[in-house]
């Protein structure tokens, strides 16, 4: 190093095993380098994943596995960094697919600005969807048991004294919960339709009571409400299956191969209507959460939109309750 200093390289070598929830332990581990050297932190496994990777980075921690991905920081110095390479086949361990409707249902709650800063425990998640409008199947005890500790695994949650937990980490859970999604669960439609905006607000303002909860903005058109980032030509709502027939002639709304102006989205799962956005004069816009992830998976500038979201929605919401 320039004036004669030296830089050391700690490197704590852990196992397949070592979660994310166990960095904590680390984040002060001291590394006796000498009165002149830098001292550098390593982390060494066989395979790291994506949120160790961010933790170590969030931490100033580098690190490397077995595969060859890296990255190698001496400050001013040195970087290392390289990602593209396949992960070593390690067995398979057990843990929640944040990517089923179920645990997408136990995500949105945790998520939901209006349920920032709340304190759950197992039992109260089962039971929080019995008051939800409208009704949304509650995932079993078993499963939210799996999921939950998954997620405390994972570094997203915090233990609290008897046995209740609370979201410690917003962000890092909404981006696991992005690159699991299944947008392409849900059926889209594409439509022609002739209304001016204000016949159309009005007809979907009296379509709404006959759907019970069950129609709703989405993707592009609830992030114009909610975040005004994009705009774009299309209409874009969630509708329960058993109505699209109905809407369709509310609407008078014709079906098209090309040119559409309208996209019905069919939902693969009721849990879409979770927690709607509701306002004045309007139809109910999709959850912000909601909104985020199938903007994520949009094309035509979703992820600019969804970073809107989560930047003027999502994280003023969560920091409020911190």
């Amino acid at each position: 190093m320039p004036g004669n200093r030296k830089a050391v390289l700690c490197v704590e070598c852990k196992t397949a095993s070592f979660q994310p929830s166990q960095f904590q332990s680390l984040v002060d581990r001291q590394c006796a380098a000498g009165r002149k050297a830098i001292s550098i932190r390593i982390l060494a496994m066989p395979r790291i994943s994506a949120r160790m990777a961010a933790l170590c980075q969030a931490h100033e921690w580098s690190w490397y596995d077995l595969a060859g991905n890296c990255r190698l920081e001496i400050p001013g110095v040195l970087l290392i960094e390289r990602s593209c390479r396949a992960p070593a086949k390690m067995p398979r361990r057990a843990g929640a697919n944040l990517g089923t409707p179920e645990a997408a249902s136990v995500v949105r709650a945790l998520l939901a600005p209006e349920n920032a800063g709340r304190r759950w425990t197992q039992r109260e998640m089962v039971a929080h969807f019995a008051d939800n409008a409208p009704a949304i199947r509650a995932p079993s005890l078993a499963l939210v048991n799996k999921i939950v500790q998954h997620l405390r695994d994972q570094a997203f949650l915090t233990p609290l004294p008897n046995r209740g937990f609370r979201i410690s980490d917003h962000v890092g859970l909404l981006k696991a919960w992005r690159d699991a999604y299944r947008f392409d669960r849900h059926t889209a439609r594409s439509y022609f339709m002739l209304l001016h905006t204000r016949v159309l607000q009005e007809r979907l303002r009296a379509f709404e009571p006959e759907a019970q909860g069950r129609l709703a903005f989405a993707v592009f058109s609830a992030a114009e409400v909610q975040a005004p980032a994009v705009r774009q030509p299309r209409m874009w709502l969630y509708v329960d299956p058993r109505l699209e027939s109905d809407l369709q002639r509310a609407l008078e709304a014709k079906p098209v191969d090309s040119g559409e102006n309208l996209i019905v989205l069919l939902p693969g799962d009721e849990g879409v209507f979770y927690r709607p956005d509701s306002g004045k004069n309007r139809i109910a816009c999709t959850n912000p959460a909601q909104t985020y992830v199938d903007l994520a998976h949009s094309r035509g500038r979703g992820d600019e939109a969804a970073e809107a979201i989560l930047l003027q929605r999502l994280e003023p919401a969560w920091s409020a309750a911190r």
